[in-house]
């Protein structure tokens, strides 16, 4: 049976200018799996994109509006948002919470060089092989 590695760098071989795929805890933002190619990827440069994601996903102003909608809506609103794609000045960023794993959050960073629609299509076929291996 392949490792959350193993998928992570399953799908940053498949994907053109993919430079790193990770498995966030989003509970904690504990890496869970991850493979990159990037020299300076360190474990404290994963760390602090690990937390961010956390924020942008679980974060204090999210839930902050989440309870706001479920004051609004009658019935409890929580952990909503479930995909983010992002671009900085030289990256893609495809982020998916894990199906059945609401908790764990499949991330795919890419250059700009690569297809929006091959990142997402390679990070969507690969959460069928993610979601057993997450806790």
């Amino acid at each position: 049976m392949a490792s959350l590695n193993d998928v992570c760098k399953e799908i940053i071989d498949t994907v053109d200018g993919a430079t790193g795929c990770a498995v966030v805890d989003l509970n904690n933002g504990l890496m869970l799996g991850q493979a990159h190619n990037v020299p300076y990827f360190t474990q404290t440069y994963l760390d602090a994109v690990a937390a961010a994601a956390v924020e942008m996903f679980r974060g204090k102003n999210v839930a902050a509006v989440e309870k706001l909608l479920s004051s609004q809506r009658g019935e409890t609103v929580e952990k909503t948002i479930q995909e983010v794609q992002m671009s900085t000045t030289g990256t893609y960023h495809f982020m998916s919470i894990v199906p059945e794993k609401p908790d764990a959050l499949a991330v795919l960073v890419t250059t700009r060089k690569a297809n929006l629609g091959s990142g997402w299509a390679a990070l969507r076929k690969a959460l069928v092989d993610i979601t057993p291996l997450c806790p």
